[in-house]
């Protein structure tokens, strides 16, 4: 973990993050970059997918985004979301019930 900054440089390494574009004031976002490791971006993709099964918490996200701007970019969303894993190895988190992210007492 400590070979990562933040969850935006981890998402960056698996090449989930939007190409961005820019000149003078103007700012263009297009496709995810894919400029990452594709097995890993292939393997949380899948992860992401079978999750998506079990928990409604990831379900309703992926559906709000999906009604919003389709099922790929919801794929890509539910997946930088579901990089928490990072924050929760980094900070040593122990949730209690996770949907809602409670911690559990230290």
């Amino acid at each position: 973990m400590a070979d990562f900054a933040d969850e935006a440089k981890l998402a960056s390494y698996f090449g989930i993050v939007p190409v961005v574009g820019q000149s003078n004031e103007t700012e263009h976002r297009g496709r995810i970059t894919k400029g990452g490791s594709k097995l890993g971006r292939t393997t949380l993709v899948q992860c992401t997918l079978s999750a998506l099964r079990y928990s409604s918490y990831l379900k309703k996200f992926y559906e709000r985004i999906k009604a919003r701007r389709g099922a790929g970019k919801a794929i890509i969303a539910t997946a930088r979301k579901f990089l928490i894993i990072y924050l929760t190895l980094k900070n040593k988190w122990v949730f209690a019930e996770f949907p809602n992210f409670v911690l559990a007492e230290q």
